[in-house]
């Protein structure tokens, strides 16, 4: 019995070692599995595509899917999240310095890396995935090839509810706009909810007039959805949704209530969300603050002959700023302000005394103007040996429509763009510009080339010249004649166009009667003379058109 227990004993003990190491190695294999399923991206590259486009390729260590991404007007920026993959390139930001696009940066945090490329402006772009790498083309013209691609490339389902004619004409363009909602939520907010065809179409929203505007550049709308919603009954601060198209671009005007409201604009996926917010009293009454310029918690100061360092000791203990005093400010001064903004108490004080303040951060440097002036001036000088000192960059443009030896002479002026390190080379034959300067500069030239390097607008005259003849004129003339001869015994009737035709018949038939033969007889009604009643022709007619109808007894001639 003995040994019958230690033998279990031993069974169970052995049972726990084998389930404990299988546990373990449960545990390494799933953090094994989690650690292959993180991707990584190892590498940015960039190329220039034929008609000025920008390509920029990511590579990653496995493949992945296309990522989601959004875009962001100011600054201009597109944004790729990628779930479940960190970053591994040796720096955060990487330059690149080419067309639009200024540089990318990689953010991870927590598994998930995002993908931020900083360009000059937001242009149309697609997204490709081939095997493990990642390709981001910028179209910076808007051409077809771009515009085409977006239709086999969608990446989001949408809500829309438009008719089988226009989801054919949505697919034939590539993409637009599917659908436009209005829903209310639950604050008495007004969201204006846009489904889109593609998640990565280009978006502006501005406001104009007082209404805000929601532009998609080269993008489709269809026909159900070019109307006017009128969402005055929701009570939210929108009162009309316009919708139409205007110059290749979908265009979504909101019109509020009034002016008491604050926009938030923001998409998830291929769905754009426009919330617009009523203001409360409390934050319209600081909105009229800012527009009167001073927005600073009110105060009331009395003082009769003191220090001025005093009293603005007196400010920075009331509104717990940092502080900092140069030591030439000194003196007295009397002072009686009720109920005022402490700010601009503060500007009240400080020109009395011929003080200046500059902000840094969360500090307040307040001085005589002429030495904040002076100092000021030793920064800028500080700058500018910076400048000189930069490390310089060499960028390639390739002009599409205008001539480089025109655009030359806007870098070789007196007031040229460039630094006075900074240099320009043109090339005629491929139409293109290197220009070798510091990064802040090429940045700058990169915007004027942008807004220089367009289409001109051309003009199309025409004339027409008639010239009218008092001598000119236009003849239309006639001849026309019925004839017509019947005998009933011894009575013979005729018509003719003169007296002499009509004569002639006659004699013809007392010829007839006096020989005996019967007056009905036949006898050629040719021979008659004069046989038009109508008579107008034209003196030199260039052409005549004549008709003659011959019955038993009549005959009618048509002369035009």
């Amino acid at each position: 019995m003995n040994n019958t227990f230690i033998n279990k004993k031993n069974i169970s003990a052995t049972i726990k070692t084998v389930l404990g190491s299988a546990l373990l190695l449960a545990v390494f294999a799933s953090q094994q599995a989690t650690a292959a399923a993180i991707a990584s991206i190892e590498s940015v590259r960039y190329a220039t595509l034929s008609g000025n486009r920008v390509q920029i390729i990511l590579g990653i260590d496995r493949e992945v899917k296309a990522p989601l991404s959004f875009t962001i007007d100011n600054p201009a920026r597109i944004a790729f999240d990628f779930a479940n993959t960190i970053s591994k390139l040796p720096k955060r930001t990487e330059p690149i310095g080419v067309g639009i696009a200024q540089s990318v940066t990689a953010i991870t945090a927590k598994n998930r890396t995002r993908v931020i490329l900083n360009l000059t402006e937001i242009v149309p772009y697609q997204v490709q995935t081939e095997g493990n790498q990642v390709y981001i083309t910028l179209d910076t013209q808007g051409s077809t090839e771009a515009t085409m691609a977006y239709a086999g490339d969608d990446n989001g389902s949408g809500s829309g509810s438009s008719s089988t004619e226009d989801t054919q004409r949505l697919s034939a363009t590539g993409r637009g706009i599917r659908n436009i909602d209005f829903r209310r939520g639950e604050h008495g907010e007004g969201r204006v909810v846009i489904s889109l065809s593609h998640a990565n179409l280009p978006m502006d929203v501005t406001e104009e007039f007082g209404k805000i505007v929601i532009n998609f550049p080269n993008s489709q709308l269809p026909d159900a959805l070019r109307q006017r919603l009128d969402v005055l009954d929701f009570a939210t601060p929108a009162k009309t949704i316009d919708s139409f198209e205007q110059d290749g671009a979908t265009r979504i005007e909101i019109l509020p209530i009034n002016n008491n409201f604050e926009h938030l604009v923001y998409q998830s996926d291929n769905i754009v969300t426009v919330e617009l917010k009523q203001i409360s009293k409390e934050a319209l009454e600081e909105k009229k603050k800012e527009k009167f310029g001073y927005v600073g918690e009110r105060l009331s100061l009395n003082f009769q002959d003191i220090p001025i360092r005093a009293v603005l000791q007196l400010i920075a203990d009331f509104t717990n700023l940092n502080v900092v005093v140069s030591d030439t400010v000194t003196g007295n001064l009397t002072l009686r302000l009720k109920n005022v903004p402490w700010d601009q108490a503060l500007d009240i004080i400080l020109k009395s005394k011929g003080l200046a303040k500059r902000e840094t951060g969360t500090v307040m440097l307040i001085a005589p103007s002429e030495e904040i002036t002076a100092q000021e001036k030793i920064d800028l000088e500080s700058q500018q040996a910076v400048t000189e000192l930069a490390p310089l960059q060499t960028a390639f443009f390739t002009i599409n429509f205008a001539k480089v030896s025109e655009l030359e002479k806007l870098f070789k002026d007196e007031q040229s763009l460039l630094t006075k390190r900074g240099y320009v080379l043109i090339d005629e034959r491929t139409n293109s510009i290197m220009i070798k300067d510091t990064e802040s500069s090429i940045t700058e030239v990169r915007r004027v080339l942008t807004r220089l390097d367009v289409p001109v607008k051309q003009v199309l005259v025409e004339s027409r010249i008639v010239i009218a003849n008092e001598k000119f004129k236009e003849e239309f003339g006639t001849r026309f004649g019925q004839n017509n001869i019947d005998s009933s015994g011894n009575t013979l009737t005729t018509t003719s166009g003169t007296i002499s035709g009509t004569d002639t018949v006659v004699n013809s038939g007392l010829t007839n009667l006096a020989n005996g033969e019967a007056i009905n007889d036949p006898f050629s009604i040719g021979s008659v003379p004069d046989r038009l009643n109508v008579n107008m022709p034209v003196l030199n007619p260039s052409g005549v058109f004549s008709l003659a109808i011959l019955g038993e007894n009549s005959l009618v001639d048509l002369e035009l």
